[in-house]
């Protein structure tokens, strides 16, 4: 693996070419995490929490609150069927990891999120990735096995951390792979 340091000074491995499966669907879900942590490095709770590209409520916080509520229904509500509350939103805001007020803070979210990872990681280790989820989609009603659980993770990391680019362009001009 390659460790690469950004320019904005964090670091990010990069998944090794060569690794076995589960080493690989490890390696890219941490090179992904490490990319959104990126992204948002450097930036005050205001430019955190803006949604630079009106009128999408998108913003840095925004989509960290939201990976946090990520990791937790897939790794803890959907693989290890443990009844959570959700963390941020509610049925009278479905999009609330995107609503916050002023005294909700980058700090916050951050911990939130990386008390989630950990806790997904031990959710995760040790078990095979033909094993099938304890619980059913909320809104599929389908179990999955875990490996299909580490794909959708890598995706859905992808594709906000792409979100995330763009944010981070608008904010302060900052561009990087």
């Amino acid at each position: 693996m390659t460790t690469t340091t950004t320019t904005t000074g964090s670091h990010r491995t990069e998944p090794s070419t060569t690794a076995n499966e589960r080493e690989m669907l490890d390696g890219w879900l941490d090179y992904h995490r490490a990319t959104l942590a990126w992204k948002c490095e450097g930036l005050g709770d205001e430019q955190l929490g803006r949604a630079a590209l009106p009128p999408s409520e998108l913003s840095l916080l925004g989509l960290v609150r939201h990976m946090a509520e990520v990791e937790r229904y897939w790794f803890r509500e959907i693989m290890l069927g443990e009844e959570l509350p959700e963390l941020y939103c509610t049925q009278e805001d479905p999009d609330g990891d995107f609503h916050f007020g002023p005294g909700e803070t980058w700090a916050e979210a951050e911990r939130t999120w990386q008390t989630e990872v950990e806790l997904a990681r031990q959710a995760a280790a040790g078990r095979s990735l033909d094993l099938a989820s304890d619980s059913e989609s909320h809104h599929r009603g389908e179990t999955f096995s875990l490996r299909w659980v580490y794909t959708h993770m890598i995706e859905e990391y992808a594709r906000h951390n792409g979100h995330a680019d763009l944010l981070r362009e608008q904010i302060d001009g900052a561009t990087g792979d």
